[in-house]
């Protein structure tokens, strides 16, 4: 079989891509060795190694993702959004706390020992399944009572991912918003959703409040905002950390492998992994880290622009937007302009269900691309054909 022809979709996506794990699997041999210090057992080459297989499977998942018809993907999404949900609960009824870390956020698969974040894949689930009801309601009036099929999921999902994960539902829903006004849905009633999202999580937080042994999150969020607000280095140690590592990176930076920060900063090689590549490769480095993910996000939005279908369309444009908005706020952490998320920077962070929820997100988008029209003819209406 020619490879060559069995890609299919925005070459300049697939080399974007190629490059950024490139450089991905360069920074997280560089970062990793806090890692190794910290468990003494494990070594940067077995942290290496489990990268780059996270990075082998992720191409496989990319490659396979974009040979499925966008029809089957909208259908697949119901049945995603209701395996999400089952998966939230039950990652979330696990317990708080696995070796000493939030477990919450996580499911481990019996029998092979892999993790997954459940919010990630329920993220990209929801991401989906809102441009499915959006096209296949495109020619008819909304109300509040069809709108069911959106302000049920959508509060459903959040409410599981809320309690472990405030950053995350945060950022999901601000992308869901999005996408809602995007696809025509009407203001009033996101205005009304959004009001009810915030009544919840406000009761959420009162009831923590008064009873502190439901969750042990409110104090992080608290914490984590004050350091922010303060300013104080005792407090704020990630960000004080990843500011010093930016700081020495200069113009040019001090070369691959030579980042001092690495030793003492925890997560640098997945939440604050932009920090060490700016320490590395300097100014220079971390303004084409941004580079990449602005022409990223420039294909996306050309492909949704000549889908033939809405829901391609809208599709493209919701994971294609989640994942540069998780990126800049990635970016916004390690110099301080937020408080800190927990939010990985998409295809450069180590990881394993995070590289390979990317990549179903951008199979899609060059699935997407793939049966989009050739010419620069206007968006055809053709949402009963692409949607299930």
């Amino acid at each position: 079989m020619n490879l060559s022809k069995s890609i299919g979709g925005d070459r300049v996506i697939w080399a974007i891509i190629a490059l950024m794990m490139i450089a991905s699997f360069l920074s997280v041999y560089s970062a990793s060795a806090n890692l190794a210090f910290v468990y003494g057992k494990v070594t940067v080459g077995s942290l290496l190694f489990k990268h780059a297989t996270h990075l082998i499977i992720g191409l496989a998942i990319l490659f396979l993702t974009h040979l499925v018809p966008l029809r089957y993907i909208a259908g697949l999404s119901v049945f995603g959004v209701i395996l999400a949900i089952g998966l939230l609960a039950l990652t979330l009824s696990m317990g708080t706390e696995i070796d000493g870390a939030n477990a919450s956020r996580w499911l481990i698969v019996p029998g092979v020992g892999v993790s997954i974040q459940t919010s990630a894949l329920a993220a990209l689930a929801l991401l989906i399944y809102l441009p499915r009801c959006l096209s296949k309601r495109q020619r008819n009036e909304w109300t509040m009572k069809n709108s069911w099929v959106i302000y049920v999921p959508l509060a459903i999902i959040l409410a599981l991912i809320f309690p472990a994960n405030f950053s995350t539902a945060v950022l999901l829903y601000v992308s869901c918003a999005l996408v809602l006004f995007v696809g025509g849905y009407p203001a009033k009633y996101i205005a009304a959703i959004s009001g009810g999202l915030v009544l919840m999580a406000t009761l959420f937080i009162l009831t923590v409040s008064v009873m502190p042994s439901m969750s042990n999150r409110v104090d992080t969020w608290k914490a984590r905002i004050e350091s922010f607000t303060s300013g104080e280095k005792a407090v704020n140690y990630q960000v004080e950390k990843a500011r010093m590592a930016i700081s020495n990176g200069m113009v040019v930076g001090k070369g691959p492998g030579k980042s001092a920060q690495k030793n003492f900063l925890p997560q640098s090689n997945s939440d604050f992994i932009y920090a060490i590549i700016v320490e590395e490769y300097g100014f220079v480095g971390g303004l084409t880290v941004m580079a990449f993910y602005l022409f990223l996000w420039i294909r996306i939005m050309r492909i949704s622009l000549r889908s033939s279908s809405f829901f391609g369309s809208l599709a493209a444009f919701a994971v294609g937007f989640s994942l540069i908005f998780q990126a800049f706020i990635n970016m916004a952490v390690a110099v301080n302009l937020v408080p800190v998320t927990g939010q990985t920077l998409p295809l450069l962070s180590a990881g394993g269900s995070s590289i390979w929820v990317t990549c179903i997100a951008l199979g899609i988008v060059l699935r997407v691309s793939q049966e989009s029209k050739p010419s620069d003819e206007p968006l055809v209406e053709q949402e009963n054909t692409a949607v299930a």
